[in-house]
């Protein structure tokens, strides 16, 4: 196990399933390893210390602001660690232009950070009263705002339900499209909390706004997307016998991992009614998690945030030379 213990280290961020994402990962001195999602870097810092010398990393986040945090995070392995503003979708350019290939891991811990949940102004949270925003980068040209304000009903009806798995999208669509125009965050909540059957917040249970805030935060960022884009390029980038490892928190980011996975472990990917192979693939990826991997009781109760973890990983076959 690997001890994070710096005051900057924990003050916003707790990393997920830490001491299981460094064992897929197979860590090793002096490897190379890109986090793809870099955050207030405390895998990255992990992995690090675990490399020991002569080890390298390469860290990317689309938030400026985080790669910013994580640089104090990361800041005695300054010499050895390459932080880049930029989003994973692009992870293969980015590693091609630093001449970062090929790796011998891959990370990927998707979702929000606590670091961005907590920061004041982002849009992120229903916890106190911000903007409705929900960017990773400022560069980006569509917020949440936008989207609650433009939608048609049945449009963002249909975006609560399908990135949010809300089972009163319908209801919550209507209240937003009542109450418009929307700006902040608090009005955002109280307007779901008055649309959904006993709204009110109980202990132990998710806050009523919990799922919508998620379906529209993946909608501005299009992660969905981004991430099966870049599962390829992490393949890509792999050498041989290089490790990818991924750390979902929703179900359709795990399902894309799973698919992505069981596809690059066969050598056809035909329609299994077609008699004869005709799409040339061969398997570069063997899976190593049969099921995902996911947080026991001790790591859930000191990290709430950790319940809905969910971890696979992969092994190259072949790869980059």
């Amino acid at each position: 196990m690997v001890a994070i213990s710096s005051p900057r280290d924990t003050l916003f961020h707790t990393s997920v399933l830490l001491d299981e994402a460094l064992h897929y990962l197979a860590v090793q001195p002096g490897g190379r390893y890109v986090d793809c999602t870099l955050g207030a870097g405390g895998h990255a810092l992990a992995i690090m210390r675990e490399t020991e010398q002569g080890g390298v990393l390469l860290g990317i986040d689309a938030d400026p602001h985080a790669i910013e945090f994580a640089r104090g995070t990361l800041e005695e392995y300054a010499e050895s660690v390459q932080l880049v503003n930029d989003n994973f979708r692009n992870l293969k350019s980015v590693a091609e232009k630093l001449n970062f290939t090929p790796v011998h891991g891959v990370l990927f811990d998707l979702g929000i950070s606590s670091m961005q949940l907590a920061e004041e102004g982002r849009g992120f949270s229903f916890q106190t009263e911000a903007p409705l925003d929900m960017r990773f980068s400022e560069t980006q040209a569509v917020t949440a705002a936008d989207i609650l304000n433009d939608y048609r009903e049945d449009d963002l009806a249909n975006l609560i339900w399908e990135y949010g798995e809300e089972r009163y999208s319908r209801r919550i669509a209507r209240a937003i499209v009542r109450a418009r125009p929307l700006q902040t965050t608090t009005q955002l909540a109280n307007t779901i909390q008055r649309a959904v059957p006993d709204g009110r917040p109980r202990k132990g249970r998710i806050h009523p706004a919990t799922r919508t805030f998620q379906a529209l935060r993946i909608a501005v960022n299009d992660e969905l997307a981004a991430l099966t884009t870049a599962l390829e390029q992490a393949r890509d980038i792999l050498g041989p016998g290089g490790r990818l490892v991924v750390i979902a928190f929703h179900s359709l980011e795990d399902r894309i991992v799973k698919q992505f996975f069981q596809r690059e472990a066969r050598d056809c990917i035909c329609p299994p009614e077609q008699p004869v192979c005709t799409c040339n693939h061969r398997a570069t990826l063997k899976t190593l998690t049969r099921r995902p991997v996911k947080p026991g009781d001790e790591e859930i109760e000191r990290n709430p945030r950790s319940r809905s973890a969910r971890l696979r990983a992969a092994e190259r076959i072949g790869g980059a030379a």
